[in-house]
């Protein structure tokens, strides 16, 4: 039988360790990630043909935000989590089948929203507590992936 190799962790045990277990993410850190995650959702809003790494960013940040409400760190504080999860879906469902890559109105406020939630979260939680979630993320990703699905989770693709 043939094994997967495992994919390359964002984050090490070691970073885990080495992350503030007080002190918010480093400013650098936060302006970097939620820069190109705005940038994601700006191209999917404009751009002429968004390509799948603007989709990937959303879903970054949705994917994230989905584990610090299921872990107890953050409340879904707009509502719309379930919402914007559902809009990347189908966006990526219509790329797959031969479309560009659009949010509709809704799925823009939702996706939007998500991510003002993350930023705060960013801005709040401690460093350690949000390496720890990206890792997590990382690893339900994978599961997904592997065919281990939970009620709520959707895979798109392989994009």
């Amino acid at each position: 039988m043939k094994r997967r190799p495992q994919p390359r962790r964002t984050y090490s045990l070691l970073a885990v360790l080495a992350a503030s277990p007080t002190e918010p993410t480093p400013v650098a850190s936060r302006t970097y990630q939620l820069t190109r995650m705005y940038a994601g959702l700006r191209a999917i809003e404009q751009d002429q043909e968004p390509s799948t790494e603007d989709w990937r960013l959303c879903s970054d940040a949705v994917n994230l935000l989905e584990t610090l409400v299921q872990h107890g760190h953050v409340q879904d504080g707009s509502g719309l989590l379930m919402d914007a999860v559902t809009a990347l879906a189908m966006a990526g469902r219509r790329h797959r089948a031969g479309g560009a890559i659009r949010l509709d109105g809704a799925g823009i406020l939702a996706v939007r929203a998500v991510l003002e939630d993350y930023s705060a979260a960013l801005e709040q939680l401690p460093h350690r507590t949000m390496v720890q979630a990206h890792r997590a993320t990382e690893v339900r990703i994978s599961e997904i992936h592997a065919g281990k699905r939970r009620a709520h989770d959707v895979e798109v693709m392989a994009l």
